[in-house]
């Protein structure tokens, strides 16, 4: 969950706030005035880099600087830590957070990033990898649970439901996913899929669900992620006599708004005024999105709070709250169904959260418990050495003020409804496992309630239901596999 913008400690005081606040007016979407650096951190000069101005001594003191500026657990930074003891910045950023992460409240979400790739990722979905999201089934089956448009996955007919059943890196060494998992677990077969730069290349041997096997042979290449696809992402489901409007948000990045703005006025079109937003997979993204996509709810709420944002005590100034503000293609739902599991995170957590106040029992989280990030990340650029550190710096709350949950919504949520992922089916389909519970409770039928647990980011993967677990990283790399967990 992060904030539009990140500020430069190249740039003079004026000249950064200026600047901001010139990318907000552009993004829209109702941001605070940007928070500019305190007048106790000293700019880097703006000169010709030297090897001296990113050494690793150099990057170290600046994420420590940093973080004793912004971090919305000051008293839980570990302060002590040998910044020699550790040989990447990265590692020092975990050791300084430890406190906080050994509390849930920071599980990798303080991070060294790429400007570049992040404003690649967030401003035009741009991303690397085959295009292809997995999951493991009962812990040993490999799944594809989706494929993106325009990716090397789908362009050879692998799609959602096809398994994988062994990986090489040429055809004379593929190893079965069994004895992958037998080595190493799910780090060893993150790690058998290869980095996720354009040329890594894998041959897999899969089977689909028609029993048919083949092998192929597939590069990563870097291509635009659609975050509402074109095939299944936004529609309406006819069940019975009534019409329900289904949208399928892959991650709350800029491209977003327009997929998002064309649904609702195709649902208002219609007269829809029952919606299941589906968020199973969805790690987060913008605050700006997932503000918008609630004014898109928010037909006849002008005025009324959507969220609350808060920094630590010494930033206080810089709080805001977003109210609703309804667009042309607004409706007013009378009954909504978040889809979701414990990849759904963040940004995706703030929507539901959001509209509890607004909808109460008229809304439902369908699936299992949510990831449990109410914290939310401002950016500190670095530019001379390409570095963006993200430090969590803010919180959200509802309009209640409700915003404690660390260890999922499904604790907080008036009305749950268990239901397990159905890889049998396409995302979207209403016979699918999870959007058929969605539908049975907009129709006012029964469902079993989901059991709170704790959300936790193990080496196990992330539950989306059943026996079922998104395959993930522990500890991210990139933004989209920040933001996109499973996907490769």
């Amino acid at each position: 969950m992060l904030r539009d913008f990140a500020f430069s400690t190249r740039a003079a005081h004026s000249a950064l706030v200026a600047g901001c606040l010139a990318m907000l007016a552009a993004c829209g979407g109702g941001e605070a005035a940007t928070p500019s650096p305190s007048a106790t951190i000293t700019p880097t000069p703006s000169a010709t880099p030297t090897t001296s101005a990113c050494s690793l001594t150099a990057r170290r003191n600046w994420a420590l600087a940093q973080l004793q500026e912004w971090y919305l657990f000051p008293s839980l930074l570990n302060t002590g830590a040998n910044p020699a003891a550790y040989s990447t910045v990265d590692a020092y950023i975990d050791a300084l957070v430890a406190p906080a992460r050994a509390q849930n409240r920071d599980r990798y979400f303080t991070y060294l990033t790429s400007i570049a790739e992040e404003e690649a990722y967030y401003g035009q979905g741009a991303t690397a990898g085959f295009g292809m999201r997995f999951m493991l089934d009962f812990g040993s089956r490999l799944l594809v649970n989706e494929a993106f448009e325009g990716g090397p996955a789908l362009a050879n007919g692998i799609d959602r439901g096809v398994e994988i059943l062994g990986i090489g890196t040429d055809g004379s060494n593929i190893r079965s996913v069994s004895s992958i998992l037998a080595s190493g677990g799910t780090a060893a077969l993150v790690y058998a899929l290869g980095p996720d730069t354009s040329g890594t290349t894998r041959v897999f041997h899969l089977r689909d669900q028609a029993g048919v096997e083949r092998r192929v042979t597939l590069a990563k290449s870097t291509f635009t992620l659609d975050p509402v696809s074109d095939r299944y992402g936004a529609k309406i489901i006819l069940d019975g006599a009534r019409k329900v409007g289904y949208i399928n948000l892959r991650t709350f990045i800029g491209p977003a708004n327009e997929d998002l703005r064309a649904a609702f006025a195709d649902f208002k079109a219609q007269g829809v005024t029952e919606l299941i937003i589906d968020l199973r997979y969805n790690g987060g993204g913008l605050i700006s999105v997932a503000e918008f996509l609630g004014d898109l709810m928010g037909e006849g709420r002008t005025g009324q709070v959507f969220d609350y944002t808060s920094y630590r005590e010494s930033k206080a100034f810089w709080n805001t709250s977003h109210s609703f503000r309804p667009l042309p293609e607004s409706i007013a739902p009378t009954k909504v169904a978040f889809i979701a599991t414990e990849g759904t995170a963040s940004a995706s957590e703030l929507v539901v959260n959001g509209m509890v106040p607004h909808l109460g029992t008229q809304m439902a989280l369908v699936g299992t418990n949510t990831y449990g990030k109410p914290v939310g990340q401002v950016g500190v650029d670095r530019d001379e050495c390409d570095d963006r550190l993200r430090v969590v710096a803010l919180k959200t709350e509802n309009a209640d003020h409700q915003g404690e949950y660390y260890n999922g919504l499904a604790t907080t949520v008036p009305v749950t409804c268990s239901a397990t992922d159905d890889i049998s089916h396409p995302l979207g389909d209403p016979e699918e496992g999870m959007t058929r519970v969605a539908l049975d409770f907009l129709a006012g039928r029964s469902c079993t309630s989901i059991l709170a647990a704790t959300a936790s980011a193990s080496i196990s993967g992330v539950k989306t239901g059943g026996d079922k677990a998104l395959l993930i990283r522990v500890a991210p790399q990139s933004t989209p596999q920040r933001e996109m967990p499973g996907a490769f």
